[in-house]
C-alpha cells in the first residue's frame, strides 16, 4: 500500500520498544528518513535518537533542532510517547496521577505544537496521535491512564478541525493491550479469544490446559488515511 509517505522526515516519540519501535522500523522500511525520542531506554543504533523529556518543553524544542540539523524539517509525527500507573483511584497518589497526564497528554501537545511551527510554514504535515482504547471504553484500575488517552482523542479532533486547511492530517489511533513479546495465556474451558490480524475478535477451540501465544508485534501496514483527518480507532493492523 502507498500512503505517500516515502522519503520524508519521520519523527516517532517512545519508540525504544512496543509500538514506538514498530512503527519506526516499518517507516524505515519504507526508505523514510527515520528518527525516534526516547526517554531512558535508548532504542537500537539503527535509528537516529535523542534523549528528551517529552513533558519538558525546551527539551521537546532541543530535540527538534537536533533531528532538523541531521534530515531536516520533521514532515511526519508520531506521537507514541507514554506512561501508565494503574491503581484503584482511593489507593492512586497525586503524583502518579500528575505524571501520567504530563507524559501522554502534555507530551502529545508539546510535540504537536513544535512540529507545528515547520509543518504550517511548509503547509504540509502528517501526525498521528497514539491514543488507546482505553480512553474510548475505560479500562478499570486505569483512571487516569484512560482519561489522558481520552483527552488525547479530543485534542486530536480539535487539532484537525483548526488545521483542516492547511494540507496537515491529524489522526488517532486506538490499540488495545500489546506486547513486544508473544504473550502466554492460559486456556480456560477450552476456549481462547485471538486477536486477528484485521482486528477481529474469534474465539477459537483448543484442548484445555494449552498455552497459546498471541499479539506479538510485527510488521505494520496501512493504519491511517493520508487524505483524511480526525481521529478514529480500531484499525490498527498487525501482521
Amino acid at each position: 500500500m502507498d500512503l505517500g509517505l516515502k522519503g520524508k522526515t519521520v519523527l516517532v516519540t517512545g519508540a525504544s520498544k512496543g509500538i514506538g519501535l514498530a512503527c519506526a522500523r516499518r517507516f524505515a522500511a519504507l526508505g523514510d528518513r527515520v528518527a525516534v525520542t526516547y526517554n531512558s531506554s535508548a532504542p537500537p543504533g539503527e535509528f537516529f535518537g535523542v534523549q528528551c523529556d517529552v513533558t519538558d518543553a525546551a527539551q521537546v524544542d532541543e530535540a527538534f533542532a537536533a533531528i532538523e540539523e541531521k534530515f531536516g524539517p520533521v514532515e511526519v509525527l508520531v506521537s507514541n510517547a507514554g506512561v501508565t500507573r494503574d491503581n484503584l483511584l482511593l489507593r492512586m497518589k497525586e503524583e502518579d496521577w500528575d505524571l501520567v497526564l504530563r507524559v501522554n497528554l502534555k507530551g502529545t501537545f508539546n510535540f504537536s505544537r513544535a512540529v507545528l511551527r515547520t509543518m504550517v510554514a511548509a503547509r504540509y504535515g502528517r501526525i498521528v496521535n497514539i491514543a488507546s482504547i482505553a480512553g474510548k471504553e475505560g479500562n478499570p484500575n486505569a483512571s487516569a491512564y484512560s482519561a489522558s488517552k481520552a483527552a488525547v482523542i479530543g485534542f486530536t479532533k480539535s487539532l484537525a478541525k483548526e488545521l483542516a486547511k492547511t494540507n496537515i492530517t491529524v489522526n488517532s489511533v486506538t490499540p488495545a493491550a500489546v506486547s513486544d513479546r508473544p504473550v502466554l495465556l492460559p486456556v480456560a474451558a477450552g476456549l481462547i479469544v485471538k486477536v486477528t490480524p484485521s482486528v477481529e475478535i474469534v474465539l477459537i477451540v483448543v484442548p484445555p490446559a494449552q498455552m497459546v501465544s498471541n499479539m506479538k508485534i510485527g510488521k505494520m501496514d496501512g493504519y491511517w488515511d493520508t487524505k483524511g483527518s480526525d481521529s478514529f480507532g480500531d484499525r490498527l493492523a498487525w501482521a
